[in-house]
């Protein structure tokens, strides 16, 4: 099966690896005839307890996918994930620079230990995952950058393991 082709060093997980071909292939885009947009990318949380593989399976998808973005939930903010800006030392103008979620724009973006992640970093994926788009009104900028990324996330469950 074409699914034992995604991370063949990881044994079993046939399920998940059919899953992540899925959302790598993805489903396709639908636009109404009342002009709303129905989105065909595929997101996906692997839950399971640590040890299982989860990591290298992000890890592997975020490197076989054109645009894919590998991250962790821990190292990065919201800002991070969506759009920032930033400063030029020499003009002094400002800058709009996209996050994980804008640079894996028609890709996967792959957000390890989705689990620490603060709450209002989380809910910055929301609008990604909804609308597709990154809105920012900071320093005077507003602008909305496109965010056409399917989220691969994956977490451990509370308390670190399942039936504790």
């Amino acid at each position: 099966a074409l699914s034992s082709a995604i991370a063949p060093e990881i044994f079993g997980h046939e399920d998940i690896k059919r899953a992540l071909l899925l959302q790598l292939v993805g489903g396709c885009t639908r636009k109404l005839p009342d002009g709303m947009r129905i989105r065909g990318d595929i997101n996906i949380c692997l839950m399971g307890d640590p040890g299982v593989a989860k990591s290298q399976l992000l890890k592997h998808v975020a490197s076989i996918t054109p645009r894919g973005v590998y991250t962790t939930g821990k190292g990065s903010s919201g800002v991070g994930l969506t759009a920032a800006i930033t400063k030029d030392v020499t003009t002094g103008e400002l800058a709009l620079e996209g996050g994980a979620l804008v640079l894996a724009d028609r890709g996967i973006c792959a957000i390890d230990e989705f689990d620490k992640m603060d709450e209002a970093d989380r809910t910055a994926i929301h609008e990604v995952m909804e609308q597709q788009t990154v809105s920012v009104a900071k320093a005077g900028i507003v602008a909305t950058l496109n965010a056409r990324a399917a989220v691969l996330a994956a977490a451990n469950p509370l308390y670190g393991r399942y039936n504790r």
